[in-house]
């Protein structure tokens, strides 16, 4: 078998979730068996400099910061001229369009991905699945809306996100000498729903006033997001820090790790807070109670700010649950949701659909 050309394409190489899972999984693949590369419909954004320090070669199909016409003019005439041996599609755009350019292309082998809560609505999935040979979900409990969408079990795996363990570690202060910081990491989107974490944060201060809430994330709300956070009593005790802070060392300060999420996949943010030993307290959705199953957090419902405020409260004024609760995160990070086991797995999926393709063989 040769090295089998495999393409990812995305939206954009902005700093995200995806985009970060992404370069790490292009990235470990062995090269003896796969030749990675990244297309962006966009053109430059903020991680091509650590593709290219990864050594992945990344093509541009847009000029833009957004995807135009242009981009998918672009995508299906590359697609006539190169017909990669896998295709990979990551985020919502490429699982829409390059589905249909890549199956009107006849292309070889077309993956589809499914990662956020709202993606199986956003890519059209009752209708789109059936362009794909195969798709790849981040949690369990999105291959269960998609199964409830009529995508069969056999055309979808699971594979777990990873996170990088040796990033991410345990701050040396304990949780009793910190400072009574929430910190919480999510684009500014509606699924985050921030307004119930800055309502619950709201509720907090009147027990705790001074506890600060440190917002990491870019979006669309962020208008909104920076209107409510200039109102009483939330002024002066919550900041937000764009996407390119360094998340590990902010993981080492805090306290408590907060997400507020009425639609998730697996969140790399939970991910990253559980290898840094950072309790959490989140809502019950998606794939957040696979990650806290063992007693490293608390859950409450989405869109109950009265159980998020007393979720994190408890938190913060009891050091050894914070401890305990830190030390079990740590623990399952390490042993179920490192890189190597996200490369590994789908390093068997790909090989498993490339045994059908003579071609590689």
């Amino acid at each position: 078998m040769h090295a089998a050309r495999t393409v990812f394409l995305l939206q954009d190489l902005c700093i995200g979730g995806t985009q970060r899972q992404t370069l790490a999984l292009a990235a470990g693949l062995d090269r003896a068996r796969f030749a990675p590369e990244l297309w962006t419909l966009s053109g430059p954004t903020e991680l091509d400099v650590m593709a290219r320090e990864l050594d992945l070669p990344v093509t541009h199909l847009g000029n833009k910061a957004l995807p135009g016409l242009d981009s998918f003019v672009a995508l299906w005439r590359k697609l006539g001229q190169e017909k990669p041996g896998l295709f990979f599609l990551c985020t919502a755009l490429p699982n829409i369009w390059g589905r249909i350019a890549g199956r009107l292309r006849r292309l070889p082998l077309v993956l589809g991905s499914c990662r956020g809560g709202g993606a199986p609505v956003r890519q059209h999935e009752r209708w789109l699945w059936r362009l794909t040979r195969h798709i790849v979900c981040n949690s369990t409990a999105l291959v269960e809306v998609m199964a409830g969408l009529g995508v069969p079990r056999d055309h979808m795996s699971f594979i777990a996100n990873g996170v990088d363990t040796q990033r991410f570690q345990p701050g040396d202060l304990p949780f009793s000498g910190r400072e009574p910081i929430i910190l919480c990491v999510a684009r500014l989107v509606e699924d985050k729903d921030h307004a119930c974490l800055l309502d619950a944060f709201a509720k907090l201060l009147g027990h705790m006033p001074e506890a600060r809430l440190r917002l990491v994330g870019e979006g669309p709300l962020e208008a909104k997001v920076r209107a409510r956070m200039a109102q009483a009593p939330l002024a002066g005790s919550v900041e937000l820090l764009p996407a390119a802070t360094d998340v590990a060392a902010c993981c080492r300060s805090a306290r408590v790790f907060a997400l507020s999420s009425r639609q998730e996949g697996m969140p790399n943010a939970l991910l990253e807070a559980m290898a840094s030993g950072l309790p959490a307290v989140a809502t019950r959705v998606g794939g957040i109670p696979f990650l806290l199953r063992e007693a490293n957090g608390l859950m409450v419902p989405a869109g109950d700010a009265d159980g998020l405020a007393e979720g994190l409260l408890r938190v913060l004024r009891d050091a050894d649950l914070a401890h305990n609760m830190g030390k079990a995160g740590r623990e399952r990070a390490e042993r179920d949701f490192s890189l190597s086991a996200m490369v590994a797995a789908h390093e068997e999926l790909f090989l498993h659909l490339l045994r059908n393709n003579p071609e590689f063989f």
